[in-house]
């Protein structure tokens, strides 16, 4: 059962790592995306602001000096009062586009906050995972071993592992929950918290993007270029007619031709990254990797958490049966004599110990006859008789056919029984030793 659960744990440890691949995938899209758009409404920030300096700083100063050039001439400084009109014009156009100061910095707030969790995330699942492993690995080989140590060590960490699991459940489905109630009306959710910033038709425009709605800054990008138009021919006929009279007044009127020129290069560009395509598809990809990927990882990652929490459950709950069956079978080795040659501790100890001489008597004494070392060994007689003589010599002594002529000293078998001859031999032995003792007590 602990196999199964370590085989279903790995298993839940693969499962794990594609839900954190998916999920990392679906947050650094997110990031990605954030970025694009942060990039392009803070480009869109500084379009405004340049083309405006320019209009009321540069093309003011260039106006004035014209003007106090063109001082005899009032049909040039109705010109350039005209011309001051049409860039006052551009400036209104312009303050009529949202600025995106707030909400770059929201932007930019969310994505290095998104990038800060996802890698400590990224680090604990990462850790999560080598966790389980271990365990897992611990758990096979204090089966494989049949070590106590290493089964407690398991039992131990499979605690620790299985309330990690379960928190990390937790953690996963509260976010999926969470990403599961934005992704059911994400549109809704961004207007809500754009309300206060930006007004529901520029937020709408870039939330469908679809080619019915119209931009509600076609107005001012028209105004824009028409004004532009109109002060581009102005100072080309100022040039055309009132150089050869003014020759001074080049100068000024060539830099605010640059000036024109640089505001329509800002104009296109501006068109461009107010269109609606661009933020809709930084929008669409950001959705993608949060309510598809993100949330198919997430999924994955509580399905991890779910299995981990079952095996180690199961590893558990075998463990204190697989502690039981280890005891009994150490307590069963524990009972049987350390001499006997058939118990396997017996064996694994003389494996590792030399063994001992051989004994060199016949059989020993207690304490009360003398010690061992004292009884020296008769000359051990060998049969050469044919098999048939000795079997008769043994059913004439003692109607046993199993009697022997030598002793089995050494070979670790039960005590053999002895010929009729060699039994005397030891009985006499025995009765010299005893009356020797008897001799030594006092009377």
């Amino acid at each position: 059962m602990a196999v199964v659960a370590g085989l279903v744990c790995c298993a839940a440890v693969g499962v794990g790592f594609y839900g954190n691949s998916e999920t990392s995938d679906g947050v650094y899209q997110l990031i990605y995306s954030l970025d694009n758009a942060n990039h392009t409404l803070s480009g869109i920030d500084r379009l405004v602001s340049g083309t405006t300096e320019k209009l009321k700083v540069d093309l003011e100063q260039h106006l004035a000096r014209l003007s106090e050039i063109f001082a005899t001439r009032g049909d040039y400084i109705q010109t350039l009062r005209f011309m001051q009109q049409m860039a006052s014009n551009i400036i209104v156009q312009l303050s009529g586009v949202p600025v995106w100061r707030e909400v770059t910095a929201q932007l930019t707030e969310l994505a290095g906050q998104t990038g800060q969790v996802e890698y400590y995330r990224w680090l604990a699942c990462l850790l999560l995972f080598i966790l389980d492993l271990v365990i897992c690995l611990l758990a096979c080989l204090g089966l494989a071993r049949r070590s106590r140590c290493l089964l407690a060590s398991m039992l131990c960490c499979g605690l620790l592992a299985l309330l990690l699991s379960w928190t990390s459940l937790a953690a996963d489905a509260a976010a999926a929950v969470g990403t599961s109630d934005f992704c059911v009306a994400p549109d809704t959710f961004i207007l809500n918290i754009t309300e206060s910033q930006l007004s529901t038709e520029v937020t709408r425009y870039y939330l469908y993007c679809s080619q019915s709605m119209s931009s509600p800054f076609q107005q001012a990008l028209t105004i824009f270029q028409r004004s532009l138009t109109t002060m581009q021919i102005q100072v080309a006929g100022l040039l055309q007619f009132a150089v050869p009279l003014f020759p001074t007044a080049e100068k000024d009127l060539l830099r605010i031709q640059l000036l024109l020129n640089s505001s329509e290069s800002s104009l296109h560009q501006l068109t461009a990254m107010l269109d609606c395509r661009g933020l809709h598809k930084d929008y669409l990809d950001a959705l993608t990797g949060v309510c598809y990927d993100g949330l198919e990882g997430l999924l994955y990652l509580g399905l991890f958490s779910l299995l981990a929490a079952l095996a180690f459950s199961t590893m558990i709950c075998a463990g204190p049966r697989a502690w039981k069956h280890l005891t009994t079978r150490d307590r069963d080795y524990d009972d049987i004599d350390d001499d006997d040659p058939f118990n396997p501790q017996a064996r694994r100890i003389a494996a590792h110990n030399p063994p001992r001489g051989q004994l060199h008597s016949f059989c020993s004494y207690s304490s009360g006859l003398g010690s061992q070392t004292s009884l020296q060994p008769p000359a051990q007689t060998v049969s050469n008789a044919p098999v048939s003589e000795y079997m008769n010599q043994a059913m004439l002594f003692g109607g046993n056919p199993r009697y022997e002529n030598m002793p089995l000293i050494g070979r670790g078998s039960p005590p053999p029984t002895y010929s009729p001859s060699m039994r005397a031999t030891y009985m006499s032995v025995a009765d010299a030793h005893l009356r020797h003792y008897g001799s030594e007590l006092p009377a």
